[in-house]
């Protein structure tokens, strides 16, 4: 089956470029001084002392990447990757509809995926327009939530589909992963539900806020990395 080689190179493409892109602006943001003097010195909000956000939250995803130079990065890779799930969710629909013997059904996981993907390239754009406009900045927290809400209920319907249809397609996958993608689920639903009463405190725990936004990203992207590594390969 063609779509699960295109399948396993999508997922793959989705986490590298984002957990790159994401990474490459960190480091561009508490090495500014590489960049002193150049044509890519490095904004006065985009610069930060030595962190690991990862674990001190000592900035933000979107104060590494929304300033000049890194959005040169972060931008571009976003979209992209916006295309790339577009294209994902659109192939696994092909698939399942294989498995199912089904030809033109629209699955629900593949409208989700889409919906996903149009929030992060709105989010995307609109990152590091400065406004005062209370509105404009809460549509912009609304764009990265949505994004993040509908990709968790599309990875979450994908995945039910397939353990529906384990026993029939067992020789295409390989079962530990399916039960690495489960838990993985369970762990992002389980931290979203758990931290929406601190999200909803504007300026209190920061540094945990950052800390948690990183670490969520990226166990969002390691689900595809686990899709690179769960279908077996067709002859």
């Amino acid at each position: 089956m063609k779509e699960i080689t295109q399948i396993k190179l999508l997922g793959l493409l989705i986490f590298l470029i984002p957990f790159i892109s994401i990474n490459v602006c960190l480091l561009v943001s508490v090495n500014y001084e590489f960049f002193n003097n150049t044509f890519f010195s490095v904004d006065q909000i985009g610069r930060s002392a030595y962190s690991f956000p990862y674990l001190d939250g000592g900035l933000s995803i979107s104060r590494a990447s929304r300033t000049f130079p890194q959005y040169l990065i972060f931008k571009p890779s976003m979209f992209i990757t916006s295309i790339l799930l577009c294209f994902y969710w659109y192939k696994n629909n092909l698939l399942i509809n294989t498995f199912k013997n089904t030809s033109s059904k629209k699955n629900n996981f593949m409208y989700y995926g889409i919906l996903s993907a149009t929030f992060l390239i709105i989010h995307s754009f609109f990152l590091g327009v400065n406004t005062d406009i209370e509105i404009f900045k809460f549509l912009k927290r609304v764009f990265l939530i949505g994004f993040i809400a509908f990709e968790v209920t599309a990875q979450t319907l994908l995945v039910n589909q397939i353990y529906k249809l384990r026993d029939k397609i067992k020789n295409y996958f390989i079962p530990i992963v399916l039960k690495l993608k489960i838990l993985l689920i369970f762990i992002l639903l389980f931290v979203a539900i758990i931290n929406i009463p601190l999200l909803m405190m504007v300026d209190a725990y920061a540094n945990y806020k950052h800390a948690l936004e990183w670490n969520y990203f990226i166990c969002v992207i390691l689900y595809y990395f686990l899709v690179s590594v769960f279908w077996k390969k067709i002859s």
